[in-house]
């Protein structure tokens, strides 16, 4: 028998249904570019040999396959060769991470106690299994890292992998590439940076930016979730993290997904060809949004200094009983997004990013993360303002 539907919960559905719906979690994952979804689709139903095949369907694969990762690696100018797909951002981060100590014989790790916890519980596990030495770069009270104390650290002589992200995934703090490089070669140092946050929204040249590994996921640059891929310069020496085939060159084996792979180039292309403009843009929609907490929460605090332009992390100036409940409260408005990172959206702990930055008294207060596209609109802001003031 047929389960009925209460009358006001029917309306309380339509309503769902029916209002304009506002997402700003961009830096959780991005809305697909319809040039996106064309492409994949093509591939799903004409291209869909393996590309490992040696026949015709096998060949034309096999021809997207390369003809995607040369697009990718003229974007942050480096060699077809040195860019290995892999399914995310986590995988290549513990596939270098692990190679490295591994296999390049590296003693110690330098990383900081705000990274994404695919590096840092990545670090803690190689620090468990081959009891190497694991050091952490101060985090000044505005988010940026020491990097008097990241050099203080290299004095010490020992094989290193640095690890430090580019753009921090809660607080949108950046970090100077160029200056780290720099004193990664000094050190003799390996340099390993997380750019998910920043591939596909900011220029990276890696001619001149000596970078040794980078990595990057689709999903946050208008691509499709599930494919990725790692930097590694030529002669790094990296080994496969587990095995298989001769796929990537012999160290990714798998066969690869060549329709998102093809949606990922083309989703960068579109990215790197958009830059300017949707750059401009976003960062004028969190001009926008900062001003109008200044009008109605003058107490509010942006977490974070020097922040990329489109991530806004704010502290509310809001009793702390609302913690808990102002993303479900803004939800049920039809507005998304978040705390903090995607991975840790089921954890009831503070921001691990946040405990580095705030007094006691600031981390319990409400803080949301306000992550922009350039699908979003002036009236997604002023939706999210009044929803707030209505929490």
């Amino acid at each position: 028998m047929a389960k009925k539907i209460n009358p006001k919960q029917f309306l309380r559905i339509q309503n769902l249904n029916s209002m304009k719906k506002v997402y700003l979690d961009n830096a959780s994952t991005t809305a697909l570019y319809p040039e996106v979804i064309a492409e994949m689709t093509k591939i799903l139903t004409e291209d869909y040999g393996n590309p490992s095949s040696t026949h015709s369907l096998g060949r034309n694969a096999k021809s997207i396959l390369e003809l995607s990762r040369k697009s990718i690696a003229k974007h942050i100018n480096a060699t077809a060769s040195e860019i290995i797909f892999t399914s995310c951002g986590t995988e290549a981060n513990n596939w270098i991470m692990r190679s490295a100590v591994k296999d390049l014989k590296t003693k110690r790790i330098i990383t900081s106690k705000i990274e994404h916890h695919a590096v840092l519980h990545t670090a803690m596990a190689l620090q468990n299994e081959y009891a190497i030495q694991v050091d952490y770069v101060k985090v000044k009270p505005n988010g940026e890292l020491d990097l008097t104390h990241l050099a203080e650290l290299l004095s010490e002589e020992k094989k290193t992998l640095v690890s430090l992200m580019h753009v921090n995934n809660e607080t949108g703090t950046i970090l100077d590439l160029d200056r780290v490089s720099q004193i990664c070669q000094e050190h003799n140092a390996l340099f390993h940076s997380d750019t998910v946050q920043s591939i596909g929204k900011s220029k990276i040249d890696l001619q001149k930016t000596p970078i040794d590994f980078i990595v990057a996921s689709a999903h946050k640059f208008h691509g499709p979730k599930g494919t990725g891929f790692a930097f590694i310069r030529k002669n790094a020496g990296l080994q496969p993290l587990f095995f298989g085939g001769e796929q990537e060159k012999g160290v990714r084996p798998g066969t690869e997904a060549i329709h998102q792979i093809a949606g990922m180039a083309k989703a960068l292309e579109l990215s790197n060809q958009n830059l300017e403009t949707d750059s401009v843009y976003i960062a004028s929609l969190k001009a926008y949004t900062i001003e109008k907490l200044k009008v109605n929460f003058p107490d509010f605090k942006i977490n974070g200094e020097n922040t990329f332009y489109n991530l806004l992390n704010v502290t509310l100036p809001l009793d702390e009983s609302k913690t808990s409940m102002i993303l479900f409260h803004l939800d049920m408005k039809g507005i998304a997004v978040s705390r903090g990172s995607a991975c840790q959206s089921g954890s009831i702990r503070p921001s691990h990013v946040l405990a580095e930055m705030l007094s006691p008294n600031d981390l319990k207060k409400p803080n949301i993360r306000i992550s922009f596209s350039h699908f979003n609109t002036i009236e997604d802001i002023d939706l999210l303002i009044e929803g707030l003031k209505n929490c």
